[in-house]
C-alpha cells in the first residue's frame, strides 16, 4: 500500500501534487524506475516525500470521516426531529434509535457512492488536494448553517466544494455536465417539490380516511405515536443509505488518488468493505450527538407537529429518499423532509406554516453550492501557493 503512494506521491510531487497522480500510467511508470534502479529526476529524501504523502491521505480519510460525524449531528434532524417534537420518544431515546436505523442504511448499497467517487467531476483530475479542500469546504460551510440552526444540505455542500476545488485545477471541462445535471441540479429543484407534493397528499388521504370513519381525534393521535415509530425508522434508514455514502465515495477517491485502490479496465471501482462500516459508524456516532438547534428548526419553528404529521411527513420524505438511493441520486435529504413537513402543514391553512423561517431555510439551500464551490477555490489556491 505505501509503495503505491510512494510510487504516485514521487511522480507528482515536482508539480505540486496536481498532475494525475493516481492514474495507472503515472503509477506503472513510476514502478517501472523503482525496478529497474532509476530514481525519477530531481528528486531526493524519498523517505520524506513518502511520509508526507501518507499523511496527506491520513489528514484526507480524516476530514472525511470528520465531515460525516458532523453530516451526522447536522442531519439527524432529517430522521428524529419530528419524533422529538411529537414527544413520541425522548430525545435520548430518539438518537440511539435513529442512529442504529442510519448504521443499517449506511449498509444497504453503494450507488450513491459511485455518482459521487466517479459520476460528477473527471476522476483522472481529481487528487488529494482536490478532495481535502472539497472536504474541508463543506466542513466549514456545514458548521456555519448549524451555528445558525439552518437545516442546509451536506449533500450539496459535498458537492459545491468538489466542484469548486476540480474546476480551479482543471478548468470547467473536468465537469461531467451531463451527470450533474441530471443527477444534481435537477433532483435540487424537483425534490423539495415533490417532497411538498407528497407530503400534502398523503396528509389529505390520512385525513379524508379519519373523517370517511368518524375516528376520535385522541384516538387517532394515540394510534400515529406508534405508527410513527416505523415511519421515523424508515427516515434514519433512508438517510443512511443516501449521505453516508456521499462520504464512501470521496473516501474512495482519496484512496485512488493515493494509489492504495485501482480502477478497473473501463473506469469502474468498488467500495471497500472498511470504508462502508468506517462511514457507517463514523455517521451514527453523530447522530447520537444530536444537532438540537436545528431539530427544533424543523421540529418546531417551520410547523407545531402532532404524532400524525410526523408520520405523514416522514413517510412522504422516507418513500422519496430511498427511491433515489436505488438510482444513486445523491438527494438533499434535508430538502426533501423540510419540504414534506411544509406539505403536510398546509393542508390546514396557508398560514399554519412560518413562512419567513422557510425563507431563510431556502436561501441556505440555494447558496449551498455555490457557497462551497467559492470556499473550496480559495481554499485550494492557497494551498497551491503555499506548496
Amino acid at each position: 500500500m505505501f509503495l503505491c503512494i510512494r510510487y504516485n506521491f514521487e511522480c507528482c510531487f515536482k508539480t505540486k501534487l496536481e498532475t494525475n497522480c493516481h492514474s495507472e500510467l503515472v503509477s506503472e511508470s513510476c514502478k517501472k524506475k523503482y525496478q529497474s534502479g532509476v530514481q525519477p529526476d530531481n528528486l531526493h529524501k524519498k523517505g520524506i516525500f513518502m511520509s508526507i504523502t501518507i499523511l496527506l491521505l491520513i489528514a484526507v480519510v480524516l476530514v472525511a470521516l470528520a465531515f460525516e460525524f458532523i453530516n451526522g449531528f447536522h442531519d439527524c434532524a432529517n430522521a428524529i426531529a419530528t419524533v422529538v417534537s411529537t414527544k413520541v420518544l425522548s430525545p435520548k431515546q430518539a438518537v440511539l434509535f435513529g442512529a442504529s436505523l442510519e448504521f443499517a442504511g449506511a449498509l444497504t448499497g453503494t450507488h450513491v457512492a459511485k455518482t459521487i467517487g466517479s459520476g460528477i467531476v473527471n476522476a483522472d483530475m481529481i487528487t488529494l488536494t482536490v478532495i481535502f479542500c472539497a472536504l474541508l469546504a463543506a466542513v466549514i460551510w456545514n458548521l456555519f448553517t448549524w451555528w445558525l440552526g439552518l437545516p442546509s444540505s451536506s449533500s450539496h455542500a459535498l458537492i459545491g466544494g468538489l466542484l469548486g476545488a476540480a474546476i480551479v485545477k482543471a478548468g470547467v471541462d473536468v465537469v461531467h455536465f451531463h451527470t450533474l445535471i441530471d443527477k444534481v441540479i435537477i433532483p435540487m429543484f424537483t425534490s423539495p417539490v415533490l417532497g411538498f407534493c407528497v407530503g400534502f397528499t398523503l396528509m389529505l388521504l390520512i385525513a379524508w380516511v379519519i373523517l370517511i370513519l368518524r375516528e376520535n381525534p385522541q384516538t387517532v393521535n394515540k394510534q400515529f405515536r406508534k405508527l410513527q415509530l416505523i415511519s421515523s425508522g424508515l427516515m434514519a434508514l433512508s438517510h443512511g443509505s443516501n449521505d453516508a455514502q456521499k462520504t464512501m465515495g470521496i473516501i474512495t477517491l482519496a484512496l485512488l488518488a493515493g494509489g492504495v485502490l485501482h480502477t478497473g479496465p473501463s473506469g469502474e471501482f468498488e467500495i471497500p468493505i472498511y470504508v462502508i462500516i468506517a462511514c457507517a459508524l463514523t455517521m451514527a456516532a453523530g447522530t447520537m450527538n444530536g444537532g438540537w438547534k436545528i431539530i427544533k428548526t424543523m421540529g418546531h419553528k417551520i410547523i407545531k407537529l402532532k404524532p400524525i404529521h410526523g408520520f405523514a411527513a416522514e413517510t412522504s420524505a422516507a418513500g422519496l429518499i430511498l427511491t433515489a438511493s436505488h438510482f444513486g441520486i445523491p438527494l438533499s435529504t434535508t430538502h426533501v423532509i423540510s419540504t414534506a413537513i411544509m406539505g403536510v402543514g398546509s393542508t390546514f391553512h396557508a398560514h399554519a406554516v412560518k413562512w419567513r423561517i422557510v425563507g431563510n431555510i431556502v436561501i441556505a439551500w440555494v447558496l449551498t453550492i455555490p457557497a462551497c464551490m467559492i470556499i473550496s477555490s480559495i481554499i485550494y489556491y492557497l494551498i497551491y501557493k503555499i506548496i
